[in-house]
């Protein structure tokens, strides 16, 4: 067999593979996909934040025209409720219809099926659900009692109160960030029918073998009679895992035997798909008059369900950070009666960014020191706390490099001494990281008899551009063009695969992608060549690889700057520039690399200046819950952003890869806190920063100074 020599194929810019099949439509998304006699399902949800269901009077609606079947606690089929798949325990969530529990606003009390979805709305809308309704607390702040540390959730070295006792200069601050949406552009959708004795799902997810093997277990399947595929994904962040309405979708479709779509609308994606907590975060510093670290102490609290605890990690943020004699770090989760949280995008880094970065700056106020100068100064040379090595840390040239573009040594550091007509100009930065992981994944490459290669992985491209990656790499480890490559993914017959989630999708999947590459290739050298009717095809596991890495503090690294202009007349903040440098190992696509970076800078802009989701307290569900009520950046809130990103190699990583989907979001947000601080000369330590809280600044400011 004759392969075509390529080009380089790592490293070059290369449009998205499915590019054109998305914006011409043809691409088609788990809500999207033709079956005939499609059944549409409705999901009805809780009106009440805690309590019992009465009575569900179904009657009336299941002779409504076009109605099918209700679904409910009184007829639904039993599932397991000790499942542990994969990634856990799923969110309590999945076990709708098991009793006559409310343990939060926006539970699913009910599917109604009809022949068409407008039937099947009207008829969910018109069915009368009852209740016995109890007391309910959604409420969060940094002293609400209930608090407790959750295990492996507090790190101590040293002893921090006699460190700090000891430091020439001290902060104390406290900062919070509001409760967050992933907000992603596709709703959650899935179709569900039998076929052959196997239950096949259409979806939208980060994991259809993950998925697919939830399901199984839920319903006491076997693994094999359950197929989940995921062609399409328009977002998802960390909310698209198994949720309720693939369980509600099963019951439908094995009831009817015949195909069920549940579509969610965009209020139903916020109550029941999970959500960033809300944190409350305490940062305690303490220095020498160089700067030196003495003391480091990071407190933080976030919300958890009374159904199952999730933390929101955001005190693990400095571990790897900054070296200093002592070290202190806490998370700990007081529960409500809400929906639990789940992974949003960078989860932990994100929110404890915010209040870490923010805290170096007010430090390097106190001290008189440049904000670079103070994180130079403290710069490790292995991990803080676990005293590895790192497989390498660039975060230096990445201060330099963003340094040098953005002009950061003209800067005046002087607060609030640039202003053009009504608005102050400022500038600050912010240091980034996020983990660089590896999970096994199984991928297997076939070579076919007309000189092409086939690849299948169950990944899943939820719009970062894995697929063209994976075909890159492939074409690389193949040594071929990438043209003659075919990359098939998110199919849950192709073996069990890690998810596209924590920056680890391209790394985990791209390793066992070439694995299998080498393989092939060797086994072809063996054979001469000669390729038979039905082809060759390796499948290769990556779990002993993977074993066989070093320990290594494994991170990704980034310097974020930003220029804000702050109208002290209405309190409006205008991010008028963003750079980003970065330090994130093997860039395989620097196209798409570069838009997932500048996409994560984008929500760490949307999250300083306009992410908020509030809850009533009164009915415990949330106030505008749809894209009206919840403000994100939209285009005329964005400028021009500049990312990119210096050399950073491990020799001794076969990989090289470190995963660029997160790192964009972490330190962005504390970059225009700091820099709105340069422009004001008041703190914002309080996400998201309205123009009511920059004017109440001004105001008391103005009262201080009169």
């Amino acid at each position: 067999m004759t392969t075509t020599a390529k080009p380089d194929a790592v490293g070059v810019a290369r449009t998205r593979i499915e590019g054109r099949e998305k914006v011409t439509g043809a691409a088609r998304y788990a809500s999207e996909i033709p079956f005939t006699e499609l059944a549409h399902g409705w999901l009805v949800l809780s009106t009440i934040a805690r309590g019992r269901i009465r009575a569900i009077d179904d009657a009336a609606v299941r002779a409504l025209p076009g109605v099918l079947t209700v679904l409910h606690h009184g007829n639904a089929p039993r599932i397991k409720d000790d499942v542990i798949g994969a990634l856990g325990r799923p969110d309590p969530i999945v076990e709708v219809f098991q009793h006559d529990r409310v343990p939060h606003a926006g539970w699913p009390v009910a599917l109604v099926v009809a022949g068409t979805s407008e039937q099947a709305r009207e008829a969910a809308e018109a069915l009368v659900v009852t209740y016995d309704e109890e007391p309910h607390d959604v409420s969060f702040d940094a002293d609400k009692e209930g608090a407790y540390v959750p295990q492996d959730a507090e790190t101590v070295k040293g002893d921090v109160e006699a460190e700090l006792a000891a430091s020439t200069v001290v902060l104390d601050a406290a900062y919070t960030t509001p409760e967050q949406h992933h907000s992603a552009m596709e709703p959650h959708a899935v179709t569900v029918r039998w076929d052959g004795g196997r239950l096949e799902v259409f979806d939208s997810n980060q994991g259809s073998k993950w998925v697919a093997d939830d399901l199984a277990n839920l319903f006491s399947l076997d693994l094999s009679a359950v197929r989940v595929r995921s062609e399409h994904v328009g977002g998802a962040f960390g909310s698209k895992g198994l949720r309720s309405h693939h369980v509600a979708a099963v019951m439908a479709a094995t009831e009817l035997q015949r195909p069920v779509r549940i579509a969610l609308t965009r209020r139903q994606v916020f109550a029941i798909t999970g959500y960033r907590s809300p944190t409350a975060q305490r940062v305690r510093l303490g220095a020498d008059a160089d700067g030196r670290l003495r003391a480091f102490a990071h407190e933080n609290r976030s919300m958890t369900s009374t159904l199952r605890e999730f933390v929101e990690g955001s005190a693990g943020f400095g571990r790897t950070m900054y070296d200093s004699v002592a070290h202190h770090s806490v998370d700990r989760v007081v529960p409500a009666d809400v929906g639990t949280p789940t992974w949003m995008r960078a989860p932990g880094e994100a929110p404890g960014s915010f209040a870490v970065e923010s805290a170096m700056d007010e430090l390097a106020e106190k001290l008189g020191m440049d904000p670079i100068a103070l994180r130079v100064r403290n710069e490790p040379t292995a991990g803080p706390i676990s005293g590895l090595p790192f497989s390498s840390r660039n975060l230096l040239a990445c201060f330099e490099e963003g340094a040098r573009r953005f002009g950061w040594a003209d800067r005046d550091p002087r607060p609030r001494v640039r202003r053009e007509g009504n608005r102050l100009i400022g500038t600050g930065v912010a240091a980034c990281t996020f983990p660089s992981g590896a999970a096994p994944s199984t991928a297997s490459v076939t070579a076919e008899p007309d000189g092409t290669f086939t690849v299948r992985i169950t990944a899943a491209d939820v719009g970062t551009g894995a697929r063209t990656a994976l075909t890159v790499l492939a074409a690389d480890a193949l040594d071929t063009a990438p043209e003659r490559v075919h990359v098939r993914i998110a199919d849950s017959d192709f073996g069990a695969a890690w998810v596209a989630g924590g920056s680890m999708g391209t790394r985990s999947w791209g390793w066992a992608v070439m694995a299998a590459a080498r393989d092939l290739r060797e086994q072809l050298t063996l054979v001469g060549g000669e390729i038979p009717a039905d082809g060759v095809t390796v499948t290769t596991n990556t779990a002993e690889l993977i074993a066989q890495l070093a320990q290594k503090e494994r991170y990704a690294f980034g310097a974020q700057f930003a220029e804000v202009a702050v109208d002290v007349t209405t309190g409006e903040v205008r991010v008028t520039r963003l750079l980003g440098v970065f330090a994130a190992g093997r860039i395989v696509n620097p196209l798409t690399a570069r838009s997932q970076l500048v996409g994560g800078m984008t929500w760490g802009l949307s999250m300083a200046l306009h992410e908020e989701a509030v809850r009533d307290e009164t009915f415990g569900s949330h106030v505008g819950a749809d894209f009206a009520g919840y403000h994100f950046a939209a285009n005329a809130d964005v400028p021009v952003i500049e990312a990119d990103w210096v050399p950073d190699e491990d020799p001794d990583d076969p990989v090289g890869i470190k995963g660029v989907g997160e790192i964009g979001i972490v330190g962005t947000a504390a970059a225009i806190a700091n820099a709105v601080w340069h422009a004001t000369g008041s703190r914002q330590r309080h996400l998201p920063i309205r123009p009511d809280r920059v004017l109440l600044a001004e105001a008391d400011r103005a009262g201080r100074d009169a």
